[in-house]
């Protein structure tokens, strides 16, 4: 299995990216991960929630492939704690998953043609963060979830 972390908006300050990469060159022993940043073209952009939702839509939708598993982040979504990341990620290889795609909606979620795409949805906080933060997260907790399944002593319970 590999895991591609999908986020739409914009690239990453550098104090992130600096984080982000330093989870994942972390996580590559074990698996695969993959930062993918979705930017609507500059044009594009607008203050029409309905309208920026659509696009948003349309790049997803365009890029998911039959293979990929898609997880929606939304702070609506099932609270899991790390090990619960952790089991959910077995469950998905034992099922034979190729791609788990882990994915950070836009600033006003996802629309429902996404939402009825998505095999699960998590929700990392009952609060809400920053996207740029959130990749940080995301690569954290999927570090974290494979040092969980590998017994590394990074996790602490």
């Amino acid at each position: 299995m590999q895991i591609e972390i999908w986020s739409i908006g914009k690239e990453n300050e550098s104090f992130i990216e600096e984080g982000v990469a330093h989870y994942l060159k972390k996580t590559q022993p074990w698996i695969s991960v993959e930062l993918v940043i979705l930017q609507l073209p500059k044009k594009a952009a607008t203050a029409d929630v309905a309208r920026a939702k659509q696009q948003e839509e349309e790049l997803i939708l365009k890029r998911l492939q039959p293979h990929h598993y898609l997880v929606l982040l939304d702070e609506r979504g099932k609270m899991l704690s790390s090990v619960d990341w952790s089991k959910q990620m077995q469950n998905c290889m034992n099922q034979g998953v190729k791609t788990m795609v882990i994915l950070i909606g836009g600033a006003f979620g996802v629309s429902d043609a996404v939402k009825a795409r998505a095999k699960q949805t998590w929700s990392l906080s009952a609060l809400v963060f920053p996207h740029q933060l959130v990749r940080l997260m995301v690569a954290e907790q999927v570090y974290r979830a494979f040092s969980i399944l590998n017994n590394s002593p990074y996790h602490h319970v």
